[in-house]
């Protein structure tokens, strides 16, 4: 990638081994903890993840490799790449937009990402002082006297910020290389130490049933499409990471097998996710439907009361900010690349300059659980009556912004490019192989991305 008066030009990572590690670190997030072992559990099961499974190879990992393509052909700042690939391939300067709109919507995410992830760190405190030895109903309204507090979320939002802003401004080598070395094995380690931990001290039997007994009776034409929804945004597609990561990578790496192992780690890190928090939850007679206050007021009251549970608690918040600061990485490191190659400053500088936005809009998705809790700026529109900052941020980036980014990457890759560049761009795939993936990219994926934006608005 380009990097103008930062010493760092025309940049590769060091390692396939440590791009695979970093666009690991970017698919593996908040999201994959408590959100993906809930939706297996409640949707069949085993015959979920099997629906998943399938959505991930013909719709998440084609355009996965489609995106990490277009990233190392145009080797630059996801909007000038997707810029010189159009230029290359004779077509419009328009599909520059395809960049955009990824760049966008992984620019508005990071700002109330920031916000979440800052709570990880508040509740590692907390963990550590063991809650403060409360009843399980007590721990649970520490949630909601956190969310209630815009000051205190706010200080947690700025340290957690500061930090990511720190690793992205020492540069590729200097400080995403390091940074996800350390935290993705570390995360695979507290990982495996939490599963032991809920195997012991946990109802693991349970655990296990509730996440893999195959009930192919609540799969039908819904439990699909959100398969195919988790499969498309859990991996991390259309929101310029993987384009700005693929710009990295060396020519000599295969695009399809660290694609595949990409989708395939972060599909293993959700399922291990499962067996490290069910156990826990049904050893304590917890609710394992509680959705996102299941990480923040159901899994805190199984700790207080567990052997260990003040160690294992930090442990557990750990993992998470690890998670999360791999991912918000990612999520930033696009744009900094993009304000550094179009107004040539320095990465630190772009660093204070990006940051310092993410944090003032961050500070909107604050306000919407405390102060704006009632301030929805769309109201005068039914559908959008109900929705806060926060809400419409969420709504957008989700539902318009990346499933479209995601059809264009597909249409683009498969009809826009030349056949004898994709051959190029991916020498090791053999024939065979190179005719399915382009069959999926050009009809499977668009088609299933429409599929889920239809079931959404439906």
């Amino acid at each position: 990638m380009a990097l103008s008066n930062t010493g760092d030009n025309n940049q590769t990572w060091s390692s396939g081994w440590t791009f695979i590690l970093a666009a690991v670190g970017a698919a593996v997030g908040l999201g994959n903890i408590w959100r993906f072992p809930y939706v297996v559990g409640e949707n069949g099961g085993a015959a979920f993840i099997l629906v998943y499974v399938l959505c991930v190879v013909f719709v998440a990992i084609p355009i996965l490799i489609g995106e990490l393509m277009i990233g190392r052909r145009g080797s630059n700042s996801p909007p000038r790449a997707m810029a010189s690939v159009a230029r290359e391939a004779g077509r419009s300067k328009l599909w520059t937009l395809v960049a955009w709109l990824g760049l966008i919507a992984g620019f508005l995410i990071a700002t109330y990402y920031s916000v979440i992830a800052g709570w990880t760190l508040a509740y590692i405190q907390k963990a550590i002082m063991g809650f403060g030895g409360a009843s399980a109903a007590v721990v649970g309204s520490q949630f909601d006297d956190l969310q209630a507090n815009p000051l205190v979320m706010t200080g947690w939002h700025t340290l957690f910020l500061f930090v990511t802003m720190t690793i992205v401004g020492r540069g590729l080598h200097g400080g995403i290389e390091k940074a996800v070395t350390i935290m993705m094995p570390a995360l695979f380690a507290m990982l495996l130490l939490m599963i032991g931990y809920a195997a012991v001290a946990g109802d693991f039997a349970a655990g296990v049933n509730f996440l893999f007994s195959a009930d192919f009776s609540k799969i039908d034409g819904s439990s699909v499409l959100m398969a195919i929804g988790q499969a498309f945004f859990s991996i991390g597609v259309a929101m310029g990471l993987m384009m700005v990561y693929g710009a990295y990578v060396p020519k000599d790496v295969s695009l399809t097998r660290s694609a595949i192992i990409i989708a395939g780690a972060d599909t293993l890190v959700a399922l291990l996710a499962g067996l490290m928090i069910f156990p826990l939850v049904f050893a304590n007679g917890l609710d394992p439907a509680s959705g996102p206050s299941l990480i923040f007021r159901t899994l805190p009251a199984a700790f207080v009361n567990m052997p260990g549970g003040a160690f294992f608690g930090a442990l557990f918040f750990l993992l998470l900010a690890f998670a999360a600061v791999t991912s918000l990485i990612a999520l930033i490191e696009p744009i900094v690349a993009y304000v550094i190659d179009k107004w040539s400053l320095s990465r630190r500088n772009a660093c204070i300059a990006v940051g310092s936005l993410v944090w003032v809009i961050g500070l909107g998705s604050v306000l919407s659980s405390n102060a704006w809790s009632d301030f929805m700026p769309l109201g005068m529109f039914a559908f959008f009556e109900d929705m806060t900052v926060f809400g419409l941020i969420d709504y957008f980036t989700a539902n318009i912004f990346m499933p479209i980014g995601g059809i264009l990457i597909a249409l683009f890759v498969g009809w826009r490019m030349q056949v004898s560049t994709l051959r190029e761009e991916l020498p090791l795939m053999g024939p065979a192989v190179f005719q399915v993936w382009l069959w999926m990219i050009r009809v499977v994926a668009p088609l299933a991305i429409v599929g889920v934006m239809y079931q959404t608005f439906a």
